[in-house]
């Protein structure tokens, strides 16, 4: 990629609107785009191949048309990949084969385990690539919006593109936090620690409450679970005064 180039797109690219693809209809693509789209950008098209999916981007995106993706990336000057990343370098490398990237796009993706350099079967023809990880469980739903305000985005990009990366993350309504792209396996072993980590406790109170034949043991952990994650992550909070 031609860094003086991309940054220049790039930084043209922040202060202006984006047409905006999104490839992938889960519980993560409608929800970023909603909130691209709050922050005044145009949601062009969206994939869509199951009938859930489908629902899910008409009551996310009303209005918005459902594409292929070819067509989604012909559309695009900023093409968000929300597919599971086992998906991604397959995905990118027939688009590459196929012509079907542009100059001066971005591309991003939103899976932790990969960092920009997934994107480089497209770098030849000049694309922009960020990975944005945006760190919570999502629904699908208008819910995610507000849980967008509480969550960090992992941020992974070339160095003079890395504004736009923070600017976007800025845009959903998180907080953005950079990883290095050498560091993009550990921070996906990590927050995935945390998640499965998380469940499984949950479950095993829940099961041992229900067990003493107590009604709603949902309620009861739930109470204490909450109060002990709060106060563990306070805790690990550096300290100003030190």
């Amino acid at each position: 990629m031609n860094a003086g180039g991309g940054a220049g797109a790039a930084g043209g690219a922040a202060a202006s609107r984006l047409g905006i693809g999104v490839v992938g209809s889960g519980r993560v693509g409608p929800v970023l785009a909603r909130a691209l789209a709050g922050a005044g950008h145009a949601i062009v098209g969206i994939t869509a191949l199951s009938d859930e999916s489908r629902e899910r981007a008409a009551a996310m995106l009303p209005g918005v048309p459902v594409l292929d993706v070819a067509e989604v990336v012909r559309r695009s000057e900023l093409v968000l990949f929300a597919v599971p990343g086992g998906e991604l370098p397959d995905l990118v490398g027939g688009l590459a084969a196929t012509g079907a990237w542009q100059p001066g796009q971005l591309a991003i993706h939103t899976s932790p385990e990969h960092g920009y350099g997934v994107f480089a079967p497209a770098l030849a023809v000049g694309v922009i690539p960020l990975a944005l990880h945006p760190a919570m469980v999502f629904t699908g739903t208008s819910l995610d919006l507000t849980r967008l305000a509480e969550a960090t985005v992992a941020v992974t990009a070339p160095a003079p593109v890395l504004p736009i990366g923070q600017a976007l993350a800025v845009e959903m309504g998180a907080e953005p936090v950079i990883v290095a792209e050498q560091d993009r396996a550990a921070y996906a072993e990590a927050v995935a620690a945390a998640g499965e980590f998380s469940r499984a406790i949950v479950r095993q109170g829940i099961d041992a409450v229900r067990a003493l034949g107590i009604d709603r043991p949902e309620r009861v952990v739930g109470g204490i679970v909450r109060a002990a994650v709060e106060e563990e992550l306070i805790a690990g909070e550096p300290d100003p005064d030190l």
